[in-house]
């Protein structure tokens, strides 16, 4: 009779379907599970896109409101009041260009940069590859870039057919790969500024003033030429110019881009994503205990 119960009840136990172990290797970043929660991805895509305009009144215009807006001021101060150059380029595009491209990278980084904070109590309670997290915030600013890009499109179609010396580049097949880098960096940098938030809170208050510093220096309202020769390799040396750059000469035909450049930044931003990546799941084990 025992032997039947224990037998009974054995069979009646659920089987394991996720085994969760330590891992003990400094970078180890499971992409088959991260596939496997695709599903979830999409419901946190879909939550993080509603909720960005969720309860205003215009809604998604907001992210054609903010580049035209942005562009039009950045064209009366940068351009007519202090006379920066901006490579012989229509100057409202010039700026428009260099702002949708840094805007991606932006959005990427400041909500990567939260991921602790702000989904401290899902983490708590349920377990799922933490990383999907930063990628679906990745995938939903690719959305929002999507529709600044059309809109960036409008207006270069419109001064290109009004006859503005604009000479788009073959380089423009290239532009998944800047999105790619754009978002390693973004996740690199955010996943690092999370994990350290989760035990020093004022660390978060840097991270705007941050941001606002790292976008002076990226040529994003002055063109690379404009830079004394001397001094380039320096600046190039911030992965976010040679994108910039990139950006603007596929589409515009206007900026210094070289293959060198362009490496040292991709390579620049990976390592980046994996210092990122190997801060971020260390913190993982232990944040509960912080946060």
């Amino acid at each position: 009779m025992s032997t039947s119960a224990n037998h009974h009840a054995t069979a009646s136990e659920p089987e394991w379907t996720k085994i969760i172990e330590p891992q003990h290797r400094l970078i180890h970043i499971d992409w088959k599970e991260i596939w496997q929660y695709r599903d979830l991805i999409y419901l946190f895509v879909k939550r993080d896109f509603t909720a960005q305009y969720k309860q205003t009144v215009l809604g998604p215009l907001w992210f054609l409101i903010q580049p035209i807006l942005s562009s039009s001021i950045f064209t009366i101060v940068f351009s007519q009041i202090a006379g920066l150059s901006t490579d012989k380029v229509p100057p409202f595009l010039f700026y428009m260009a260099g702002l949708v491209a840094w805007g991606y990278f932006a959005s990427c980084l400041g909500s990567s940069a939260g991921t602790f904070s702000s989904n401290a109590s899902i983490f708590s309670k349920v377990y799922f590859p933490r990383l999907t997290v930063p990628i679906a915030n990745a995938i939903t600013n690719l959305l929002t870039f999507g529709i600044q890009l059309g809109l960036f499109l409008v207006v270069w179609a419109i001064l290109m057919f009004k006859g503005s010396p604009i000479h788009p580049q073959f380089a423009i097949v290239f532009l998944p790969l800047l999105l790619l880098e754009m978002a390693l960096l973004g996740i690199g940098v955010g996943c690092f500024i999370s994990s350290y938030t989760t035990r020093y809170k004022d660390f978060s208050l840097l991270v705007g003033f941050g941001v606002q510093l790292w976008m002076y220096a990226s040529c994003v309202f002055y063109p690379l030429s404009s830079v004394p020769e001397n001094w380039r390799w320096i600046i190039v040396l911030n992965p976010m110019v040679p994108i910039i750059e990139g950006f603007r000469y596929a589409f515009l035909g206007a900026g210094i881009v070289e293959r060198w450049q362009l490496a040292v930044g991709f390579g620049v931003s990976v390592l980046i994503f994996l210092i990122g990546v190997m801060v971020f799941r260390r913190t993982e084990r232990t944040f509960s205990d912080t946060i």
